[in-house]
């Protein structure tokens, strides 16, 4: 197959993938903007290279004509969790979108592999529109933890490295650390409560920190008359970022809109 029959054939899986990353990107922006937690923590995505799809064909007897009907991976998506229970969150998110179709879906999770591979593997068809029309696109999307994914990135490369046929102490080791991995998990889940409400507290923090931070920045206009306010302002910022309390540095935040709302209108006055 000559290369520009293979950018033809592949570009409708790099559109899906690039329009299912911004779709799944924009879901984590919805939770963190209103505060929620997001069962998503970072989502990536990839075709699968030439060389990648030959090499699976000739594994898999497939002929090159018919790969893009016998392969469901050539487009991926991967959603990464903090907690194993955000799994079954995302799994019904993507079932109640109707902008893709579940046509499978594989627990590993529930059903761990013999190599010790844990995810869930959700296969769809997302319809994309290119200059040749509409294309409906089979994607995998695997969903799992970030100790999972670690696990398994690993464990890929090594079976990439011995062409599948791992030494015997390797798969023993993998072995070993996946029921770490497990027991990680299991772990981050019993105190899913605390960490989450950190997460809150922390992202909260920072919030009100940006909006002080540009108030201060609109605030300050060079004028020497004010200069000396807007020491004091800073300084108070700086003692009640480090020393104080949550609410303290909400209050403060609230004192700064007021005054900004004042010098906007002394502004508007004097034009």
């Amino acid at each position: 197959m000559r290369i520009e029959l293979w950018r033809e054939t592949l570009a409708p899986y790099h559109l899906a993938v690039e329009e299912l990353l911004v779709k799944f990107n924009h879901i984590i922006k919805e939770y963190r903007e209103s505060g929620a937690y997001s069962p998503i923590e970072a989502v990536n995505g990839r075709v699968k290279k030439i060389s990648s799809i030959i090499e699976k064909a000739q594994r898999k007897g497939i002929p090159l004509d018919e790969f893009t009907e016998k392969m469901d991976d050539i487009a991926g998506i991967r959603i990464i969790c903090q907690f194993v229970e955000d799994i079954e969150t995302v799994v019904r998110l993507i079932r109640n979108r109707r902008d893709m179709e579940v046509v499978s879906e594989r627990d590993y999770i529930n059903h761990i592999k013999e190599s010790g591979y844990r995810s869930y593997h959700v296969n769809v068809l997302y319809e994309v529109y290119t200059a040749s029309g509409s294309h409906k696109i089979q994607v995998e999307i695997q969903i799992r933890t970030m100790a999972m994914n670690f696990w398994a990135t690993i464990e890929h490369s090594l079976r990439y490295k011995y062409q599948e046929a791992l030494p015997e102490l390797l798969e023993k080791r993998l072995s070993t650390a996946a029921e770490a991995v497990l027991a990680l998990d299991c772990e981050m889940s019993a105190i899913r409560d605390e960490i989450v409400d950190a997460q809150r507290l922390f992202q909260e923090k920072a919030s009100i920190v940006a909006d002080i931070l540009n108030n201060l920045q609109n605030l300050y206009s060079g004028d020497e008359e004010y200069e000396e306010a807007m020491l004091n302002i800073q300084n108070e910022f700086y003692e009640v970022y480090h020393n104080g309390s949550l609410e303290e540095l909400e209050d403060f935040g609230r004192r700064l809109d007021k005054l900004a709302a004042v010098r906007k209108v002394q502004g508007l006055h004097t034009l």
